[in-house]
């Protein structure tokens, strides 16, 4: 052997990396001393001095640990201006959410246990009482997300019989997930009525049989058909099921309380608001919880007593139910919405809610900030979206921060790899920052992931 290469218990015992067993392990520091010395071995055969080899080993000893040993899931800065991003995990929690995940997660809970009665109870019970206050629902029930809901709905109440949807409702959502697919694995028979533009309630009406369990609405998500178009209200659907005695569903994706977000309206008016589909007469709403509604990944099922109670008891409710974290996460959401601080306090209704001016007083300060740092960038007019198959078509006004650079691909990169990754977009050849979607307390950081572009 050509080099003089340190033992790996000698390696091991130098200060820097004894200090690191408490982080790392004694086992994965052995591990990687190990790698290091074999990359020495097979490199070249240049004769070095002991202690240079051991420690150009330690310090790449160090950084194979740091790389190792960072978690896959961090936190990143969301500045595309989309407000619900499925990619960067949708709805940012509140903080009187996140408080209370964190004070239940130490310790153990109520989740299956009845205070009062001192003996078993059900975790089906928490949220309840806040989501039938808020929809004007008979009852609800959580599972752990909105497709989750809809799969559990049709084999609770349709397993074996036809289910009647449009052909325009049987929309394809993000990760190439299928509507179709998706509730077919129900048990269901999807019947299939009228077109991809156009379906009258008269088509509904045609379908129905003694085979018809339900009928289905399904809100589009995340696209929108104008111009030769029609659709039945949900009030004429509901019109059509007392008739021939059969339930309504209707599964309203984003979670839209009118009452609770009000500033917005003008941008979610095509959105289902899920108390008015209630007091429509739809016999279940189904919608997630982390979308308009600002909390954790969630399916939520509200709706008539009975039907909500066949879909308590179906086994499936067992796979799909959601844990304590889930639920201290929502419940401390819905009380804010139950308070009337959703839109000061919940990040999705308050980004939603932002003032223009507010936002350009922010994006003013960090071209300036920018400016002083001798990087090129301006103040420019642009759009925000809701994302997250919500209101899909629907902007609003916003002020975008453009980094003027010959290389944007480049920019955007090391914006991304920062510390605290920046996520940008890059528009008419320049590096876009919309502060609608960052919190103010993460401004400075913009400015520190910035300053290596100079």
């Amino acid at each position: 052997m050509n080099r003089s290469i340190p033992s790996i218990e000698q390696l091991r015992q130098r200060p820097r990396l004894l200090a690191l067993e408490a982080t790392y392990g004694r086992t994965a520091i052995v591990d990687a001393l190990r790698a290091e010395a074999d990359a020495v071995r097979a490199a070249s055969s240049e004769v070095r001095h002991a202690d240079d080899v051991g420690m150009a080993i330690e310090q790449a000893t160090i950084g194979r640990l740091a790389s190792a040993g960072k978690p896959s899931l961090q936190r990143v800065i969301n500045a595309t201006g989309v407000i619900v991003h499925t990619n960067l995990g949708r709805a940012p929690l509140s903080r009187a959410a996140a408080s209370r995940v964190a004070q239940l997660a130490a310790g153990y809970t109520n989740l299956e246990y009845d205070l009062a009665a001192g003996a078993r109870g059900r975790r089906d019970v928490h949220a309840e009482r806040l989501l039938r206050r808020l929809t004007g629902a008979d009852a609800a029930v959580v599972v752990n997300n909105n497709a989750a809901a809809t799969l559990l709905v049709l084999a609770a109440l349709a397993a074996g019989r036809e289910v009647i949807i449009s052909r325009g409702e049987l929309v394809e959502i993000g990760g190439g997930f299928r509507v179709p697919d998706v509730l077919a694995q129900s048990g269901a028979i999807l019947r299939e009525v009228g077109t991809t533009n156009r379906t009258r309630a008269a088509d509904y009406a045609a379908a129905i049989s003694d085979r018809t369990a339900l009928i289905l609405r399904v809100h589009p998500s995340n696209f929108r058909i104008e111009g030769f178009t029609e659709r039945p209200s949900l009030e004429q659907l509901v019109d059509l099921g007392h008739r021939f005695d059969v339930p309504v569903v209707e599964d309203a994706g984003s979670g839209y309380l009118s009452t609770a977000l009000k500033t917005a309206e003008a941008a979610l008016r095509t959105e289902p608001d899920v108390s008015h589909s209630i007091a429509a007469g739809a016999g279940i709403v189904m919608f997630s919880g982390d979308k308009l509604f600002g909390g954790p990944q969630a399916g939520i099922i509200a709706g008539h007593d009975a039907l909500v109670a066949r879909v308590r008891a179906h086994p499936l409710m067992r796979a799909l139910r959601v844990d304590k974290l889930t639920y201290a996460a929502l419940e401390a959401t819905l009380e804010e919405f139950a308070a009337g601080r959703a839109e000061v306090s919940v990040p999705v209704a308050v980004m939603i809610a932002m003032p223009l001016e507010t936002i350009a007083r922010r994006a003013q300060a960090l071209v300036d900030a920018l400016t002083g740092m001798d990087i090129r960038a301006s103040l420019v007019d642009g759009e925000s979206t809701i994302g997250g198959g919500s209101a899909p078509g629907a902007t609003l006004p916003t002020k975008l921060v453009a980094i003027e650079h010959e290389h944007a691909e480049d920019v955007e990169r090391r914006l991304r790899i920062h510390d605290v990754p920046v996520i940008a977009r890059i528009e008419n050849g320049h590096v876009v920052l919309d502060l609608r979607t960052v919190d103010p307390s993460d401004d400075r950081i913009l400015v520190a992931a910035c300053s290596v572009l100079t």
